[in-house]
């Protein structure tokens, strides 16, 4: 409920109720819907207000609610705090000269209504609306920057092979019969038992890109080893992680050469998008769980 003005706001959140192992269940998040947030910034703050509107969900969410070392790319979350992802948001007041009021961005907020957010650093302005705004959470945001910059080390050449995982177990025994004359490049979301298939089927001088690895993000205390790293020496096969923040600054040139792609329609990209942040425990398990068809979203509230 609004009070003095809309200056205070009630303000749904999801929170991680402990540090977990195993498994994530939705009982091992809780949403707190009796809190409210004041809409001012702090005095001397640099930072801005936003009324959040889509929240990525995302596996690499998962790492973080252990306390696991990310060598300083991630934190991991706080207790008796809101969850952060990627998400899109509208500006209601700044103190940054490069946002103003009204302006949408999309960047790291927090699983709720309403963030205050003292840094504006890895935040971009979306100065194209003429597409779903929820794009900014998948294609248009941090996924896409992913995908393509991490397809774009492995150096494709026309008429190679490529194989991108998207899941584990049954498929991993295959990838063998798929492509039984080698795979030139490997774009790895799965990691595990997989990676471990695939190593063994790589060509001569193939190039592997690791992405993420979320047939491990559940038991990443003790995690599946890679058995056949030694067949990498002998096919020189060169293997280089995906660390997507590398690419921020490199954004407008990504934008440049996506945005006709997906306006002539020459891109299909499925979203599943699920409606209410209190959806938001369900909508992270079911992710890890393979739930999901398409990039998966929550819509926290009307644009």
């Amino acid at each position: 409920m609004a009070e003095k003005g809309n200056v205070h706001v009630s303000n749904k959140q999801v929170f991680l109720k402990d540090y977990i192992t195993g498994f994530l269940e939705e009982t091992n998040m809780c949403v707190k819907t009796d809190d409210t947030v004041h809409l001012k910034l702090p005095e001397g703050s640099n930072g801005v207000v936003v009324k959040n509107l889509y929240l990525s969900v995302d596996p690499y969410m998962r790492l973080l609610m252990q306390k696991f070392d990310t060598h300083g790319i991630f934190s991991y979350f706080a207790l008796n705090s809101p969850l952060r992802g990627y998400g899109v948001a509208r500006i209601l007041e700044s103190n940054d000269p490069n946002f103003k009021k009204g302006d949408l961005v999309w960047g790291t907020t927090g699983w709720e209504e309403y963030s205050i957010l003292p840094s504006t650093v890895d935040h971009f302005k979306i100065e194209h609306t003429d597409v779903p705004l929820s794009y900014y959470a998948g294609i248009l945001g941090m996924p896409g920057i992913a995908a393509y910059y991490g397809f774009e080390l492995c150096s494709a050449k026309k008429g190679e092979c490529v194989f991108v995982s998207s899941a584990c177990g049954g498929v991993g025994q295959l990838v063998g019969q798929y492509f039984p004359e080698g795979i030139d490049i490997y774009f790895d979301n799965v990691g595990g038992k997989m990676l471990d298939t695939v190593v063994l089927n790589m060509k001569y001088m193939g190039r592997i890109a690791l992405c993420g690895m979320i047939s491990q993000y559940n038991n990443i205390e003790s995690p599946e080893g890679t058995h056949n790293l030694i067949s990498a020496i002998f096919k020189a096969v060169r293997i280089e992680g995906v660390q997507v923040h590398r690419y921020y600054p490199l954004y407008q040139n990504f934008l440049d050469f996506i945005l006709p792609l997906i306006r002539e329609g020459k891109i299909v990209y499925v979203e599943d998008i699920v409606k209410g942040l209190e959806n938001g425990p369900s909508a992270l398990a079911g992710l890890l769980r393979g739930r999901n068809v398409g990039k998966h979203i929550i819509a926290v509230a009307p644009e």
